[in-house]
């Protein structure tokens, strides 16, 4: 047997099919026979072959998921309050529109009534007041119509048993706002004036208004007071003269002089007050002072004039 043959065989008993012999010289009808098994047998064969297995699939790779946020608690945030129940009136129905809308939306305001102003302190009653009880008068005082348009009464200041009263007419707008009579520069070059006499502002003098209330025109600038004002306000200064029983008064400003003498006044001359005979000397108030300060020569002579009339 020759090496292809024997090579042949080993492969066909491998393949499970072995040596298929034929016959050299069949008899007739036989080798058509023999032709035919030949011709099924690898058919059979075949079918016998276990099925091919299909390739394994490659292994998928996952990708590694990104690591979740650790979650932040958040912080406990009290629940907002429930609102309270509106009580706003019902709104109009649809007859009503026409009727409101004639109306001025701001007409309701004029049916409150106008608190009444409070009863005014007698003469009698402030004649006869400490310094706490006439400071409280002073502040609700309601003497005059003054009352109405003030933003505050301003007292006098200074030393409660002064020998000395300084007067002005009326609190300025800054006199006002500061809550102090003759207030700002002007008061820093009343103190001046008065040590240049000798005088402790703090110890001897007491500094007030014939008005303690800031009259005001319909511009609203300052204005000298009415003589109605420093009628109602009189008993004040009054007051003010006998509890700290001064000896000598001086009044800064022509309103001032005129106003306190309810009548002329004039500078360079020794006035007298009241039933006392109370010794006056007027002079330049210090606001007109810093405004014109070429007056302050005539200023001095005004204060040389009371020195000498109080000694």
């Amino acid at each position: 047997m020759s090496q292809t043959i024997a090579r042949s065989t080993v492969f066909l008993d491998e393949m499970g099919v072995g040596v298929q012999w034929k016959l050299r010289n069949p008899p007739a009808g036989q080798e058509a026979a023999v032709e035919d098994e030949l011709a099924l047998e690898p058919v059979a064969v075949a079918a016998e072959m276990p099925p091919a297995q299909p390739p394994s699939p490659e292994p998928v790779v996952m990708p590694t998921p990104a690591p979740m946020p650790i979650p932040v608690p958040m912080p406990v945030v009290a629940a907002a309050p429930t609102p309270a129940p509106s009580f706003a009136p019902e709104p109009p129905t649809a007859e009503e529109p026409l009727a409101m809308a004639d109306e001025d939306s701001n007409a309701w305001f004029d049916e409150a009534p106008v608190p009444a102003r409070a009863e005014p302190v007698s003469d009698a009653a402030i004649a006869a007041m400490d310094w706490a009880a006439l400071k409280t008068a002073v502040s609700t005082c309601t003497r005059c119509t003054l009352c109405d348009t003030r933003r505050n009464a301003v007292n006098g200041r200074g030393a409660a048993d002064a020998s000395w009263i300084a007067i002005a007419a009326a609190p300025s707008r800054l006199d006002e706002k500061e809550n102090q009579a003759i207030a700002g520069e002007a008061g820093q070059l009343l103190d001046n004036m008065l040590k240049a006499i000798s005088l402790k502002p703090e110890a001897d003098v007491y500094v007030t208004n014939l008005v303690k209330c800031r009259p005001s025109g319909p511009d609203g600038a300052d204005r000298a007071p009415s003589g109605e004002e420093l009628l109602a306000c009189r008993p004040f200064l009054e007051r003010e003269l006998a509890l700290t029983g001064a000896t000598m008064a001086m009044t800064f400003g022509q309103y001032a002089a005129k106003g306190l003498m309810m009548g002329p006044a004039a500078r360079g001359q020794v006035m007298r007050y009241g039933a006392a005979q109370l010794p006056v000397v007027a002079t330049y108030h210090p606001d007109d002072l810093l405004r014109k300060p070429e007056d302050k020569a005539k200023a001095w002579g005004d204060l040389c004039l009371a020195k000498a009339a109080r000694d």
